[in-house]
């Protein structure tokens, strides 16, 4: 098969992986059985990766079935930033290893891929490595043959740049466009659901499924006996639909965790809290585009509503999912 043996411009500054709390293994896993339904929207930026990179991305994965968009875009941005590196080989000419374009080919490597795979029409003619079309589709091509045809996306990384911190490099980068991607595009919507994993998308669907039950003290909803919810029943209950357990009480579930660090985005089903981490008094769960569903307090009712508001006490959030994500994937469902 194809080998790509060049290193991108900025390999030697990228010597050492960037560990983003999932190992390896588990997310390669994750990466394997991702099946998104929702759509990803690269009208607006995700993290760092240029609109039109990123629409490329997304069309030229599914010409590889079972390559995911972000590992493509973890290539991009490894190799060249998404073309926006200043150096030898990105724009013209050849770097000191003889790869160049954005995805950084040699030229044999190169031309005996679009030699096997015709490069769908919308960029050079005859194709070019330095077209992002060209190079990006070809890229998926060459992932396909090297190995994630056979379900093996670490093999077919490895045969892109024969090096083990290059593969970690790209494993952990498309993870965190993927995390990135969650969080841009969860719809606050019951009816368009987008979640980053299926226990998560369970969790929520329950829960929209619940909206109007009375608010009940110590309330378990249908499946409980009760005509309605707590605010901790019904997280509770969501997540239970999805096969995950979790404590019955909100201080009990926010202890359990994992906690979500500060300042990092919130994904849809997440759970979301408030008063103090010592005395946790109330918890939602989150549905994107800053909504959470919950059940509020004595005559109301279970509903969507926004998750900060003005003189709130919000106490920070977990992702019980995130235990979850090896087993379901954390692609859109």
């Amino acid at each position: 098969m194809f080998t790509k043996l060049a290193i991108g411009g900025t390999a030697t500054l990228l010597l050492i992986p960037v560990v983003l709390g999932l190992a390896t293994t588990a997310v390669v896993d994750s990466l394997f059985r991702r099946t998104p339904t929702g759509t990803i929207d690269c009208t607006t930026p995700i993290a760092d990766i240029p609109p039109h990179y990123c629409l490329l991305y997304v069309t030229a994965a599914p010409h590889c079935p079972g390559l995911d968009w972000t590992v493509l875009a973890a290539i991009g941005k490894i190799e060249t930033d998404h073309g926006r590196l200043n150096a030898p080989g990105v724009h013209e000419g050849e770097n000191h290893a003889g790869a160049a374009g954005p995805m950084q080919f040699l030229a044999l490597t190169f031309n005996a891929v679009t030699a096997a795979h015709q490069i769908p029409p919308g960029g050079a003619t005859p194709p070019s490595r330095y077209n992002p079309h060209d190079a990006i589709h070809a890229a998926a091509f060459l992932l396909c043959d090297e190995g994630v045809r056979e379900g093996d996306l670490h093999k077919a990384i490895y045969a892109y740049n024969h090096a083990d911190w290059y593969v970690t490099k790209v494993i952990d980068q498309a993870h965190a466009y993927a995390q990135a991607a969650a969080a841009h595009t969860g719809t606050g919507d019951c009816n368009n659901i987008h979640a980053p994993n299926t226990i998560a998308h369970t969790a929520i669907n329950y829960a929209c499924g619940m909206r109007g039950l009375p608010y009940v003290w110590g309330g378990n909803g249908p499946d409980g006996g009760h005509t309605g919810f707590d605010c901790s029943g019904l997280t509770k209950a969501a997540y239970a639909a999805a096969g995950l357990t979790l404590p019955r009480t909100a201080q009990t579930q926010h202890d359990a965790g994992p906690h979500v660090p500060a300042g990092q985005p919130l994904l849809p089903g997440d759970l979301v809290f408030y008063g103090t981490p010592g005395n946790i008094h109330h918890v939602g769960l989150y549905i994107g585009n800053g909504l959470m569903i919950d059940a509020p307090d004595f005559g109301q009712v279970v509903k969507i509503e926004p998750y900060r508001y003005a003189g709130d006490d919000y106490a920070g959030a977990t992702r019980p999912a995130g235990a979850g994500v090896a087993a379901a994937g954390y692609g859109w469902t």
